[in-house]
């Protein structure tokens, strides 16, 4: 059968947090074949049997600036996309990341550096996303919701933990953190998601989730550097301040995540 193919501009998509919020809001649209999402353009292409204007209602309840680009027919008829193969690739990259989660939370309270654990902790936003993703193939809208709702609250709770923590240290003036142990850890993170970056670029996938996966490592990567910096800078100032300074802005960067994630389960 042949689908229709529509594109929409979507002004404040800018992250994988609101395809994942799209995908779920057009998830119980039965004409809804594919979707093909462009976050750096800001679109989003459906293709679909018909229902042009109750999809573009459903986007437009979203409040995510959305507006109708063009409608053709389409030449080739969609099946589903979740290949077995991507599959794989997502649970290697969700593995990778729920390891690192695990090392540089622990190295990071043993080094007493809260860069460390805010970056283990997005490292686990990354891997509850990918988790969200495969969990999505099999599952109904509400079970999505529910594990969309628990993933939200427990990583806000983790970030609003980690905010109480960077205050009492700024307040208290501690020791400076382990820079050597912060520096090495974060190259070995750096290591795995340089990993992930080539796994996925070398799948060379057109599919959302996979982008956004891609997306998401990269941002890890930018992070990795970060707490890499701050430990130079606190061998060299012998002050916590530039751990504590990074790992305020994960933290923030984190619960941002989060907050749109628990807005998927509404």
């Amino acid at each position: 059968m042949a689908l229709d193919k529509t594109i929409f501009e979507i002004k404040k998509m800018d992250c994988p947090s609101e395809e994942q919020l799209i995908r779920m809001k057009l998830q119980s649209y039965t004409a809804i074949e594919a979707l093909d999402f462009d976050i750096q353009k800001r679109q989003l292409t459906v293709y679909h049997a018909g229902h042009q204007a109750m999809i573009k209602d459903a986007l437009d309840e979203l409040r995510l600036d959305t507006s109708l680009i063009s409608t053709e027919k389409s030449n080739s008829t969609l099946t589903s996309r979740n290949t077995e193969k991507e599959q794989r690739l997502l649970w290697t990259v969700l593995l990778i990341n729920a390891v690192f989660f695990l090392a540089e939370s622990i190295s990071g309270w043993i080094a007493k550096s809260m860069g460390l654990i805010a970056d283990g902790l997005d490292m686990l936003a990354d891997a509850i996303v990918y988790g969200l993703s495969l969990y999505a193939v099999k599952s109904t809208l509400q079970a999505k919701k529910n594990v969309a709702r628990l993933s939200g609250y427990f990583q806000i709770s983790l970030a609003l933990l980690g905010f109480g923590e960077v205050i009492r240290r700024f307040v208290q003036t501690d020791n400076p953190p382990d820079y050597l142990m912060m520096m090495i850890v974060s190259a070995f993170a750096l290591a795995g998601n340089a990993l992930c970056l080539y796994l996925l670029q070398k799948h060379k996938s057109e599919e959302a989730h996979m982008k956004a996966s891609m997306i998401f490592t990269s941002n890890d990567v930018i992070i990795n550097i970060g707490v890499m910096l701050a430990g130079a800078l606190v061998y060299v100032s012998g002050s916590n301040k530039p751990d504590l300074i990074v790992g305020t802005i994960v933290f923030v960067l984190v619960s941002k995540g989060a907050l749109s994630i628990l807005s998927l389960s509404k």
